[in-house]
């Protein structure tokens, strides 16, 4: 079994963040969403991932090789991104016709990995949403198996949206359906899509089971992304004492990085301060700040702040990425 993780997208959504920054390294809960993504698969068992790289992926490389270096790691890269189909596609050398879970690089869900990975089915996870349409959709049988699929329909026929993670016993199958969608042009919504190859696996005869995410993390977007590191933090959050920092008061849950200096501030509830920041007469809550900042005189409220930043001076909801300076005073 190998894991094939897709990162190598721009993170459009989450700019300016991820004009520096790869989208799967922004932090949440006091990790990173890929980091959170691999803990979960090596805990399953999984030990040999393929990283799909592209934008900024010398930062995913990187960030792999020095946390990570446990996982037997293969990256290939995708010049032109042309959709999540595209991208997998790319893997296949690196696959070998062995069984793959593919799971989106901005995808964090909670479900029953070993049960998914020792079923003789493919699987797809599913959930129900409110808005099928901006999402694939699955049309699932009476017994939980998957009828069809069809990437974002204009008149969805069913309300479960699959959340981006797949496990294929049939990778072979898989990628002669990609390359063969590839090579007729077939893209839907201007990609090539994973939900096309699922479509045309089907047709082949391919049995595909579903299973039902419990929870469902989107890093997708500043207000996503805080919402889910609030729900993060309360799974991964440890018990910080206040003592540690001067005339300073923890409201958790928060995650503090190491090297954070705090005096004078309040800080929580959740809030993500990456290591090395400084803060200093600020009131800090529902945020994540990032690594080797500092902030002064200054009261956050569900913001987003990148890297190597320096705020100062009155109240704001901010959505900042890395390498600022900003005086508000």
């Amino acid at each position: 079994m190998k894991a094939i993780i897709p990162v190598a997208g721009t993170g459009t959504k989450l700019r300016p963040h991820s004009y520096s920054q790869p989208k799967a390294l922004i932090p949440l809960a006091g990790k990173t969403v890929l980091s959170i993504i691999i803990d979960q698969l090596k805990d399953a068992g999984i030990e040999e991932f393929v990283f799909i790289i592209g934008y900024l992926g010398d930062k995913i490389y990187h960030y792999v090789k020095d946390r990570h270096s446990d996982i037997v790691a293969h990256f290939v890269g995708q010049e032109d991104r042309k959709g999540v189909g595209h991208a997998i596609s790319l893997a296949k050398d690196a696959v070998k016709g062995d069984e793959v879970l593919i799971t989106l690089g901005d995808t964090i869900c909670e479900y029953d990995i070993r049960t998914v990975l020792k079923s003789p089915h493919s699987m797809i996870g599913v959930r129900k949403v409110d808005n099928p349409g901006d999402f694939g959709v699955a049309e699932i049988d009476k017994n939980g198996f998957i009828e069809s699929v069809i990437e974002k329909p204009s008149i969805p026929k069913s309300n479960l949206a699959m959340v981006g993670i797949y496990k294929i016993k049939e990778s072979s199958i898989l990628f002669e359906c990609l390359d063969d969608n590839i090579n007729k042009g077939l893209v839907t919504h201007g990609e090539f899509t994973i939900t096309d190859a699922i479509d045309c696996m089907i047709r082949k005869g391919v049995q595909f089971g579903s299973f039902k995410v419990d929870n469902w993390f989107d890093a997708g977007n500043k207000d996503t992304l805080l919402k889910s590191n609030a729900t993060l933090l309360k799974k991964f959050g440890k018990e910080v004492k206040a003592s540690k920092y001067l005339n300073t008061v923890i409201i958790p849950p928060v995650s503090i990085g190491e090297g954070c200096i705090i005096e004078n501030s309040i800080v929580g509830p959740n809030v993500t301060l990456g290591e090395f920041t400084h803060l200093k007469q600020s009131i800090v809550k529902n945020s994540i700040v990032g690594a080797y900042c500092s902030l002064y005189d200054i009261v956050l409220e569900d913001s987003l702040i990148g890297s190597d930043t320096r705020l100062k001076g009155e109240t704001r909801s901010l959505n900042i990425g890395d390498n600022t300076s900003i005086d508000l005073g």
